[in-house]
């Protein structure tokens, strides 16, 4: 065999293999989430929620990697960006997607403040009713928590989505958490609630193109009756109520939230 057959021959029989190994040292470990999730710069309010929203699992069932380019959807103060900024610093890219066209500036006060976390964080600013996310198949993975009802209340959804797919690399990867209502319901009661039904999201993922590749019970509350006065906001973190049935509320605990992961159809990327 001369060598440039051999050596061809070698590069196909250990292309498999180094794809693997590519994809295997780019996993983030338990060990390395424990270190972000104990990590001191997270704010004390922040971590006490981890029961409820359990990012590690979350993150996983995402398939999340160290290299990815990430964008999160409207991070608010910065609660999964004390999570995905710090695991995705030396080999990703951390994206904040903000709603513009003068977003609050909370979260950037925040990441100047701790270079050392933060320092290779990207912020977009977007128009929901026309939004741009970055250069089209530019990112591995789009992620937004708690986020989707707002669009539904503004009737924003469907372009939001629709932007998603377009950023999205083929292959690449869309997570959803929200607060899910019993099957069934009308659009009136998801705004006036907060809670939306698992097929709403799905069809609204679908239409723009995507695929419903798994769904998770990681962050379901079973606790969760769905009936409140001031709907989802009556319970933690927000209490809406006050000091009325306080406790009652805090018992329940967060919201029982749907957690999807959808798929952009194509090759998927190494």
């Amino acid at each position: 065999m001369n060598r440039s057959l051999l050596a061809l021959t070698l590069a196909t029989l250990l292309a498999p293999a180094l794809s693997h190994a590519a994809t295997s040292s780019a996993a983030i470990t338990d060990t390395q989430y424990q270190q972000v999730l104990k990590g001191p710069w997270r704010a004390p309010e922040n971590s006490v929620r981890d029961p409820y929203r359990h990012p590690e699992q979350t993150l996983k069932f995402f398939g999340l990697r160290n290299n990815q380019t990430v964008i999160e959807i409207t991070p608010g103060g910065g609660w999964y960006s004390e999570v995905l900024a710090p695991l995705l610093k030396d080999h990703g890219r951390y994206i904040a997607a903000l709603q513009g066209p003068t977003p609050t500036d909370t979260l950037k006060r925040k990441f100047d403040a701790d270079p050392e976390h933060y320092a290779k964080a990207q912020f977009v600013t977007f128009d929901p009713a026309a939004p741009i996310f970055g250069k089209p198949a530019s990112a591995d993975l789009v992620l937004t928590f708690r986020n989707v009802h707002n669009w539904v209340m503004a009737d924003d959804a469907a372009q939001m989505f629709s932007a998603f797919f377009k950023v999205l690399k083929p292959g690449g990867v869309l997570g959803v958490v929200d607060h899910r209502a019993k099957d069934g319901v009308d659009l009136q009661s998801i705004k006036d609630s907060g809670y939306l039904p698992t097929a709403y999201v799905v069809k609204l993922a679908t239409a723009a193109g995507f695929k419903l590749q798994a769904q998770s019970e990681i962050n379901a509350n079973p606790k969760d009756t769905k009936d409140y006065p001031a709907g989802v906001w009556t319970l933690p973190p927000t209490l809406k109520l006050g000091d009325q049935d306080r406790a009652k509320y805090v018992a329940i605990g967060e919201s029982d939230r749907l957690t999807l992961r959808f798929v952009k159809p194509g090759r998927v990327e190494q």
